[in-house]
């Protein structure tokens, strides 16, 4: 089955077109600033992709309602525009994408694919707040987690290109780009993640804030008057590396530091402080580890990133090959031949998992 995947992101369109074998035939990625895109445009991209027999939608976000990928229905669409507010940067996109193609495509079967789906058998310890009772049972508070078809994809890959049966094997996998978050994978199955209820929680991020003490946000209620769309706003769209350094863009900030620009190198520590304490306690989730993925556009292509991050883990077993890491291309491994964990660099197919999604919600529809 040719599968028509549409990847509506915080900052970026994706649409792909993957084969029946996973390969992926053709693909066009281009802006989506805020989540918008422009129609005409996405028309064009899709126009040039004929044959597909089903669009897979990544949707980032399944609610408490469904924890695993199904097929679009009214309800269904009724049901993700209640929960906007817990994905602002991603759901509306989403949303847009899966309009555009019901009225573009209204006879091609449809599924909604969640990213929160990989993550929604993580142990009870790893996905409850400590927060009162009925908030949990009432509100469906719980950490659900985010990225979940890179995080998949990377540490099947990682299995493969190890060589090692993935039951066995203990990964944290380092999704990072404008949005980023870490998952413990043991066995192919996600037992912790640094995102939570929302794709707020944990590293720090282009504009998103991550981790932050949840009593500044009282104060700053109280004291500054701010309101909840103020704090919003600040978190997810003027916070991170944005808020540190005047631009979310990875790539400048490392051209900043390398030229002596103190803002940009300070932003970049604090940027590598988070991300290694969480690859160390996604490790401790696992109580050890075998490999750790960097996917994504600045795990994928930072190598100074990758380069800091590993050399504060060598308590861990990571050590990386300067030589592999500076030239790396594709799918490969970094590690330095005297490591106990290796390190492997990933390309991110968000859009292969999707189709594997769609393939088996729709083999399995009466």
């Amino acid at each position: 089955m040719r599968v028509l995947v549409v990847n509506a992101g915080s900052s970026s369109l994706k649409v792909s077109l993957v084969g029946p074998d996973d390969a992926i035939l053709a693909d066009h990625e281009f802006d989506a600033a805020r989540g918008r895109f422009d129609d005409d445009r996405l028309k064009e991209a899709v126009g040039a992709m004929d044959g597909f027999e089903a669009i897979g939608h990544r949707v980032v976000h399944g609610g408490s309602r469904y924890s695993e990928s199904v097929r679009i229905s009214p309800e269904v669409v009724d049901y993700l525009t209640t929960i906007t507010d817990l994905a602002p940067l991603h759901l509306p996109a989403a949303l847009a994408g899966i309009a555009f193609a019901a009225k573009a495509y209204p006879k091609v079967p449809a599924v909604a694919c969640f990213d929160t789906a990989f993550h929604s058998r993580m142990p009870a310890a790893a996905s409850t707040y400590a927060i009162p009772e009925d908030w949990r049972a009432r509100d469906g508070i719980r950490r659900y987690g985010f990225h979940g078809f890179s995080h998949s994809y990377s540490s099947r890959i990682a299995a493969r290109l190890l060589g090692s049966p993935e039951r066995e094997l203990r990964v944290v996998t380092c999704h990072l780009g404008s949005g980023a978050s870490l998952a413990a994978v043991f066995g192919g199955r996600s037992v912790d993640t640094t995102m939570g209820f929302t794709p707020l929680e944990g590293l720090v991020m282009a504009t998103r804030s991550g981790s932050v003490d949840p009593g500044m946000l009282l104060w700053l209620q109280r004291h500054a008057g701010l309101t909840e769309a103020e704090l919003n706003d600040a978190l997810d769209r003027r916070s991170g590396l944005l808020a540190l350094a005047g631009t979310g863009d990875m790539r400048e900030l490392l051209q900043r530091a390398s030229a002596g620009d103190a803002k940009a190198s300070f932003a970049i520590d604090v940027y590598v402080h988070r991300l290694r304490a969480c690859i160390a306690s996604m490790a401790a989730a696992m109580a050890g580890l075998d490999a750790v993925v960097f996917t994504g556009g600045v795990g994928e292509n930072a190598t100074a990133v990758r380069t800091a991050a590993a050399g504060g883990l060598g308590f861990l077993g990571l050590a990386i090959d300067p030589a592999l890491n500076s030239q790396v291309s594709g799918d490969a491994e970094i590690s330095a031949a005297n490591a106990s964990v290796r390190t492997l660099v990933i390309h991110a197919h968000e859009d292969v998992e999707v189709a594997r999604a769609v393939r088996q919600v729709l083999s399995s529809a009466p």
